[in-house]
């Protein structure tokens, strides 16, 4: 039996896929793509260069760049040369850089234009006084600005098409090198440190291994039973672990081509060049999380708006008659609810769903989901639509698939089934399993499970006991076998009788079930009652009161009480919650949390420590004598700040 290693799975689909579009980045012709074979002797090319400049077994090279052929390329070059590869999020503020290069032990650092300027402001910075800069981009004016601006000498930059030259002028030296380090690969050597977003303390490094990441990918495949030759736009940068795993080392497994979001130019053109990109890549599927899916319906709901009259009608009638059409998913509404619901669907699927899917692509046929908790009514509504989430769970530790849904076997509020392979149990906290059904500790065990923390072997310990992930996830089996995630158990709702609660479920209610909240954060910190920080939707809300829909700050305020509760109607959540959690009051935030103010992570994720710091005055207002005319008072200073009123 070969080896399990990365390796394996690139030279097999060198050869199985061997001219078939692997990886594909756009430049100023049209679409660059490289092939798989060319894939991999791109990256044989980079790591001969790699070895000749020094880079040894076990050397770290760190990867910040926006996603790109060249970043791919690097990374399995990295690994030919023996080293290890440090996938950074691109998304990192520059202070928070040097910790990571640092704690790595980096020796050689690979970024691109658009980065530049954050990696070297911080040059001082690096321990490493030795560490190479390698540029995946070509020499240019804005490079020769970055560097005369915090005076660093461009002469010690290397540039990517230098390195493959260089590679190429050195096959004979050091191909044997590069063969050997090759055979000599073990299944549990590191292939990537990857780093968490740190939400809490400093940032800890996962280091996954080539069964790692070979594992879960079989396994994913095997589940999912992805079809051969399927084409996705990454949207989600490849330093995430989902499409880290699900994009890049699936696609070997499967002969899956991967598209590029164009980034030329910076992030904000990445996010203008999105749609086309959509539109060219043809793709099949898209890996998603649930800021992008609830960003997309936003701008559906106000498109539709937009148009007003019938067609917000027809869009609404549609969208209930699908939900209602689709049931859980796992199982359908009978003979009767399909003959009622027809009309009303197959108009809107007509006249409006089938445009709405062009957004994504002539070929678009669902999104897989993960990274954080997916609301129900998002679920319901891409399903209505002819786009179903096909929700998954799981975390970088796991490499990081744990389960997901399939087009063959969904539930729609669920996170789908275990992967095959994969021992997974709930337990309470002395470690005992629970029956299906109880709420406890997701657990699992298996060859996808990190082989630990990079230099941290007491929060290895914690994590990993004898074997088992301790996710820190709470969850539970429903009565179908699916696996239901509430929420961390670190990011636990504490009543002041100890009483415990995972408040991500209701924050993604509120949201969902509200046009005019953007964000929803509620707390509950030993207290008698549950409070929440709300951020509104303000153009919404302004084109409300230029339409003369309310008159005062008051009226507005009413409002919102009102639009904050509106989940607790419907359907899906009535009774769902417990009402000692369900917030009785709540605070106008008037700057949205976002990852320029740090008040959300590189994963789109809330960093609830800091909301909570930043805005203890107001969580504090919401308690003690005269909480609520406090706090109204401090409301309507919000809103006629807000909107003028």
């Amino acid at each position: 039996m070969s080896k399990r290693t990365v390796f394996n799975m690139l030279s097999r689909a060198a050869k199985k896929y061997a001219d078939k579009p692997y990886l594909s980045t756009k430049g100023d012709q049209g679409w660059i793509r490289t092939s798989f074979s060319e894939a991999e002797k791109k990256a044989r090319t980079l790591a001969y260069a790699f070895v000749e400049i020094g880079l040894k077994k076990g050397d770290k090279v760190a990867i910040l760049s926006e996603a790109k052929t060249d970043w791919i390329v690097t990374e399995f070059a990295a690994l030919f040369a023996g080293g290890i590869s440090v996938p950074l999020s691109i998304k990192l503020l520059p202070e928070e850089v040097p910790f990571r290069i640092n704690h790595s032990d980096t020796v050689l650092f690979a970024v691109s234009e658009n980065t530049l300027d954050k990696v070297i402001s911080q040059w001082e910075k690096y321990e490493n006084k030795d560490l190479k800069l390698v540029v995946l981009d070509r020499p240019s004016d804005k490079i020769k600005d970055i560097c005369q601006q915090h005076g660093f000498d461009a002469r010690q930059l290397l540039f990517i098409k230098d390195l493959y030259r260089l590679g190429e002028a050195n096959v004979e030296e050091h191909q044997p090198v590069v063969e050997r380090l090759e055979s000599g690969t073990k299944e549990d050597d590191v292939v990537t440190i990857s780093y968490t977003s740190g939400t809490t303390g400093n940032p800890k490094g996962i280091m996954l291994t080539h069964l790692n990441y070979y594992s879960n990918s079989h396994a994913a495949v095997s589940t999912f039973k992805i079809q051969e030759g399927i084409a996705t736009l990454l949207i989600l940068p490849t330093d995430h672990s989902f499409a880290h795993t699900v994009g890049i080392y699936t696609a070997l497994v499967k002969g899956l081509s991967l598209h590029f979001v164009d980034a030329r130019g910076g992030g904000m053109n990445a996010l203008k060049n999105i749609p086309q990109n959509l539109i060219e890549a043809e793709s099949n599927f898209l890996l998603t999380v649930p800021a992008l899916t609830s960003n997309f319906i936003q701008k559906f709901q106000e498109g539709i708006r937009s148009k007003g009259g019938i067609v917000e009608k027809i869009f609404k009638n549609g969208v209930a008659a699908g939900i209602r059409r689709n049931g859980d998913g796992f199982r359908k509404p009978g003979a009767v609810a399909q003959a009622e619901t027809f009309l009303p669907y197959i108009l809107a699927e007509k006249l409006i769903f089938k445009k709405l899917r062009q957004v994504f692509g002539p070929k678009i046929e669902f999104f897989v989901g993960g990274g954080a908790l997916l609301d129900i009514k998002q679920q319901q509504f891409y399903k209505a639509i002819g786009i179903p989430v096909y929700q998954g769970y799981g975390l970088t530790e796991a490499t990081p698939i744990i389960s997901t849904n399939t087009p063959f076997d969904h539930k729609m509020g669920t996170s789908g089934r275990v992967l095959e392979g994969i021992d997974c149990r709930i337990c309470d906290d002395s470690g005992k399993e629970l029956p299906k059904g109880q709420k406890g500790e997701i657990v699992i065990q298996g060859d996808n499970v990190m082989l630990g923390y990079y230099k941290n072997p007491e929060a290895t310990a914690e994590t990993l006991k004898e074997g088992w992930l301790h996710t820190g996830d709470l969850g539970y089996f429903d009565e179908d076998g699916f696996l239901v995630v509430v929420g961390r158990e670190k990011a636990l709702l504490i009543s002041e009788d100890g009483e415990k609660y995972s408040p991500e479920e209701i924050e993604e209610a509120m949201v969902t079930s509200s046009d005019l909240i953007l964000q929803a954060m509620i707390y509950n910190d030993h207290k008698k009652y549950t409070t929440a920080l709300l951020t509104l939707n303000k153009p919404l809300i302004k084109k409300m009161l230029s339409q003369g829909q309310w008159s005062s700050a008051e009226e507005l305020a009413q409002e919102l009480k009102k639009e904050m509760l509106l989940f607790t109607r419907q359907p899906e959540f009535v009774e769902k919650f417990p009402v000692k959690w369900i917030p009785s009051n709540f605070q106008i935030v008037e700057e949205e949390f976002s990852e320029e103010n740090q008040m959300i992570n590189s994963t789109l994720k809330m960093v609830r420590h800091k909301i909570t710091e930043t805005y203890r005055d107001k969580l504090e207002l919401m308690y003690g004598k005269e909480s609520q005319q406090r706090s109204k008072a401090s409301n309507l200073d919000a809103l006629r700040s807000l909107f003028d009123l």
